[in-house]
């Protein structure tokens, strides 16, 4: 289902973007500045994002490969974070190919459709961790608050159905907003201070102001965030209500520990996002919205293997059978 809304919308896109490129634009392509500096420097950069993302590869796919093999992780919390982690590599995967790339290259260009397309998938794998994370808080809220009927309401079709919402929504909640912005008039210059295709650099490039647009994107990216942010709050509150009466001091820690690692996941994710998106008028300087736009799409996939991992025995039990077979196969 995941392939077949995935070529539908690349389809879609590719189509509607192609007839706005001749008739609604001028700019055919853009220029990702990427980062500054030269020769060492940029050798660095590459070498950096290289190691993080083959790291990230390796960590997330050595979860998803766990909860998979491990039959002891199929229940619905690992069966969460495994397709949490799967979407993860297609999250670092829509932005950091490219970015080396562009590194790399001397023109630094992307096609204009190229361009929309990255935006596209960058927001709905965003989108859909948002809601990933928004679920599995309420996977943790069901085990803790409510653990006599947990079994009964956390089926395996339950499961499956929140699975597939949160794909599906995060797809289908960017083609308007982003259609909007390509149909505004891009006459030149096409210089994006940036390494992805951005809304915030890319509404300064449109020839003609377009507050209405602006402000309806930024107001749609702030009920993307503090949607699914609220209903975390919500049910880590009525969390953290039931486990203060827990009356054994044990008890209280091992709940903790269980929700530690996914509020952390949150904090780092939630607090670079709402520094981005949330305010259109924050003045960040543009090497200030580079260095946070990396930590959430490169950083943070990568400490979330390593939080999810180092915080439970086992999952971390898990993954080094994972890692001891692939080894051992080599």
């Amino acid at each position: 289902m995941f392939v077949i809304v995935h070529s539908w919308l690349c389809v879609f896109f590719l189509t509607a973007l192609g007839s706005q490129n001749k008739t609604i634009h001028f700019v055919t392509e853009f220029i990702l500045l990427g980062f500054s500096g030269q020769g060492e420097m940029q050798s660095f950069f590459f070498s950096s994002i290289l190691v993080l993302y083959l790291l990230t590869l390796l960590g997330n796919g050595a979860i998803v490969c766990a909860v998979k093999w491990d039959r002891r992780l199929h229940t619905p919390m690992y069966i969460f974070l495994g397709n949490f982690a799967f979407l993860e590599i297609w999250y670092v995967s829509s932005t950091v190919p490219n970015m080396l790339i562009n590194i790399l290259s001397e023109t630094k260009t992307i096609s204009f459709s190229a361009c929309f397309l990255q935006f596209y998938f960058f927001f709905s794998l965003g989108t859909t961790e948002c809601f990933f994370l928004s679920v599995m808080a309420y996977d943790r809220y069901l085990a803790i608050c409510r653990p006599l009927h947990y079994p009964s309401i956390m089926t395996g079709k339950f499961c499956v159905i929140l699975i597939c919402a949160c794909w599906l929504s995060g797809f289908l909640c960017y083609p308007v907003p982003i259609v909007l912005i390509s149909q505004l008039p891009f006459c030149g210059p096409n210089i994006i201070d940036h390494f992805v295709c951005d809304p915030g650099p890319l509404f300064a490039l449109v020839c003609v102001p377009a507050p209405s647009t602006e402000l309806l994107c930024y107001t749609f990216n702030s009920m993307i965030i503090f949607g699914p942010f609220l209903s975390i709050l919500g049910s880590y509150t009525l969390v953290l209500r039931a486990v203060l009466r827990v009356p054994s001091g044990a008890g209280r820690t091992k709940a903790f520990s269980t929700c530690g690692s996914h509020l952390t996941v949150v904090s780092l994710f939630y607090g670079t996002l709402m520094m981005m998106y949330v305010n259109p008028t924050s003045g960040n300087p543009a090497g200030m919205h580079k260095i946070i736009t990396l930590i959430y799409s490169a950083v943070t996939p990568l400490l979330n293997p390593l939080i999810y991992s180092l915080r439970n025995k086992d999952m971390k039990d898990a993954i080094k059978k994972v890692l001891a077979l692939a080894t051992s196969r080599n």
